[in-house]
């Protein structure tokens, strides 16, 4: 039996890597990948980076070892440090396979034999595509690739235009979009849901994401997300599972951008949405929520191509995100003295 060695950042793992990997498993009965960097990156910590590779790869081993050495330490640490951790997994290394000068010495330190590879055929480095990810698609699985798309989520109440100005603003930058799946799970339950439902709607709900982010381009647009689900929770059954809970406290950091579909369209009514009036208070704790919450957002106001537009400026920065976005035009008028007290 053969056990062959892959070590690498990895970040972000591209073709270029996979050949290698690719390689290493033909050559060998047992591959084992060792995936670190330090300081690691932000776009994709080293667990995030091993995952990839368990998931396209599931017959492979691998590891993320406790504690690396930084990127800049001396050779012989970094062979030390490998060598530790495959002799606490009780693994032997009989290949080393790799592009690069450092095969050579950590073969030697492993007591195995080293395969040089030449990676130069792509004309891809780790380097080119974390400066355009998406320059740089082609050469990368689309389950790496979902890791660089930045998801823009549309919040407000009922009828206030989120799946309209989804798909809009994903056929305006050619992307995808995910409509909202509370509203599916909804109707197909005839309008009954109890707490266990609210966690199914937001489980699924963000695995469509995730699935859709994988053929998205730069961009994708979502329809409502778990800070929504938890909110109808506690309007309609007062109370919320832990795991929801969870799931809407990532949203803070899940979303590059959140947009909010303003209520100042006409009410439509479908048969399964309450009142506009309704409509108007759930606005309200739709902001309210995003304010305790600490998360930015930009209004979106008017008529479709208004929206389309003030959508645009915010995602290519024009506008900022804030959490005191302002109010409508006349909302307030001026202020005036309070009456004196009597």
């Amino acid at each position: 039996m053969t056990t062959a060695l892959v070590v690498g950042k990895f970040a972000p793992l591209h073709r270029g890597h996979q050949d290698m990997i690719e390689a290493a498993a033909e050559m060998s009965d047992h591959l084992v990948v060792l995936c670190w960097a330090r300081p690691d990156f932000t776009f994709a910590d080293s667990e995030t980076r091993a995952a990839w590779i368990r998931t396209l790869y599931p017959d492979t081993t691998v590891i993320v070892p406790a504690d690396p050495p930084d990127d800049g330490a001396p050779g012989e640490i970094h062979r030390d440090f490998c060598a530790d951790v495959l002799a606490a997994e009780d693994i032997s290394i009989d290949l080393v396979v790799s592009a690069e000068d450092y095969g050579d010495p950590l073969a030697e330190r492993l007591g195995a034999i080293h395969h040089r590879l030449d990676r130069t055929e792509r004309g891809i480095s780790g380097t080119m595509v974390r400066a355009d990810p998406h320059g740089c698609a082609e050469h990368l699985d689309p389950l790496v690739y979902a890791s660089f798309v930045k998801k823009v989520v549309l919040l407000g109440a009922e009828s206030t235009g989120k799946s309209t100005l989804a798909k809009a603003l994903a056929e305006r930058f050619g992307t995808a979009w995910v409509h909202e799946y509370g509203r599916e799970y909804y109707e197909l339950r005839g309008g009954r849901l109890n707490l266990e439902d609210y966690v199914e709607i937001a489980r699924v709900h963000r695995s469509r994401e995730d699935e859709a982010a994988r053929s998205a381009r730069e961009w994708l647009f979502v329809d409502t997300n778990a800070l929504t689900t938890m909110m109808f929770s506690h309007l309609y059954d007062r109370d919320s599972l832990d795991e929801l809970r969870l799931l809407a406290a990532e949203c803070a950091d899940r979303y590059a951008l959140t947009l909010v579909c303003d209520d100042d369209i006409a009410f439509e009514q479908d048969g399964w949405r309450d009142t506009d009036d309704w409509r108007g208070r759930m606005q309200g704790l739709v902001l309210a929520d995003l304010a305790v919450r600490e998360i930015p957002y930009v209004v979106v106001s008017g008529g479709l191509e208004q929206r389309l537009a003030t959508a645009t400026a915010a995602l290519t920065g024009a506008i900022t995100p804030s959490l005191h976005p302002p109010v409508h035009p006349g909302d307030l008028g001026p202020r005036s003295e309070a009456p004196p007290v009597r």
